[in-house]
């Protein structure tokens, strides 16, 4: 294989109970990327469009994950790599790890598939570490198993992919401003209490079983976060409006997407999704902030191959 088209779709991290722990990926979001063999026997990214992101291969995850992968192979190839970002970095969407987890897949495919998905994760969280500092799995390992991921440990790392109702559907409104991850780390608290603990143990079991079970009453009710979003809530404008506007309109539940500024919500159907859209739509009208909205479906696929040459 000499060139090869992916999409590597957006993704929702935390899913309000599971903090760095759950996420899952979009149908209808994500960026493009293409990768072809060159005769220089090294990377290069030649084209970035859609975002203001560096060329250097030591800085950017594209070049930061293939580096990797290909020190830790025998057959050294060299490689060209465009970027087209269709959604920006700081959206809280899993920009970076779309970035990563899609370089991962694909330099795997031109190598003929030598790392397994666990290694790919791998491979990708050493671009999140570049993107934010700190080897984050859930964002890229949603982005390559598809669908719905449990990070059930990261020592040793073991990633657990999780059923997905046929009815679910996501709603995300994306305010136009950036949150850094390392600022919504730093509102976190080092402490948490017992009770709110229990809480939020009890909400991810839940979350799980209603995934399991197409019980869409329990995701409803697991969909709870005790921990993160009270303290990250106020670096988003109109959080809780949103919020009270999507469950209002028939959302499952609603909440912070990765480190924000966007907004998820859950649904039952398409028609729900979509009047859940309208209602948040509704809310950042008049705000004077722009936004964007997108409706998805989950995408239990995962990273795409558009076209192979």
């Amino acid at each position: 294989m000499k060139e090869l088209t992916i999409f590597s779709p957006a993704t929702v991290a935390n899913v309000s109970c599971g903090f760095d722990a759950l996420g899952f990926a979009l149908e209808s979001l994500g960026d493009e990327m293409i990768f072809r063999r060159n005769e220089k026997s090294n990377i290069q990214i030649t084209k970035i469009e859609g975002a203001e992101l560096s060329y250097d291969i030591n800085k950017n995850v594209v070049g930061v994950v293939a580096q990797a992968m290909l020190r830790d192979q025998s057959e050294k190839i060299g490689i060209d790599i465009e970027v087209y970002k269709n959604f920006k970095p700081g959206s809280g969407l899993g920009s970076s790890a779309a970035s990563a987890s899609g370089t991962a897949f694909a330099v795997n495919e031109l190598l003929g598939k030598p790392f397994s998905m666990l290694e790919l994760t791998k491979y990708a969280m050493l671009g999140e570490e570049a993107a934010c500092g700190s080897q984050i799995a859930d964002n890229v390992s949603a982005a390559l198993y598809g669908g719905f991921i449990l990070v059930r440990s990261y020592d040793p790392l073991d990633i657990i992919s999780l059923p997905v109702p046929d009815e679910l559907y996501a709603t995300v409104i994306h305010p136009q401003i950036e949150i850094k991850t390392k600022d919504a780390r730093d509102v976190l608290s080092d402490h948490v209490s017992l009770k709110d603990a229990t809480t939020q143990w009890a909400n991810v079991g839940g979350l799980v079983s209603g995934l399991y079970s197409n019980n869409y009453e329990l995701i409803s009710n697991s969909l709870q976060d005790v921990v993160v979003e009270p303290l990250r809530k106020r670096l988003i404008p109109h959080f809780d409006k949103v919020k009270e506007a999507a469950i209002s309109n028939g959302a499952l539940g609603a909440g912070i997407s990765g480190s924000g500024p966007t907004i998820f919500a859950l649904s039952k159907g398409l028609d729900t999704a979509q009047k859940v859209a309208k209602s948040m739509h509704n809310v950042y009208n008049n705000t004077g902030i722009d936004f964007e909205i997108h409706v998805s479906k989950i995408n239990t696929e995962g990273i795409k191959i558009l076209d192979k040459k």
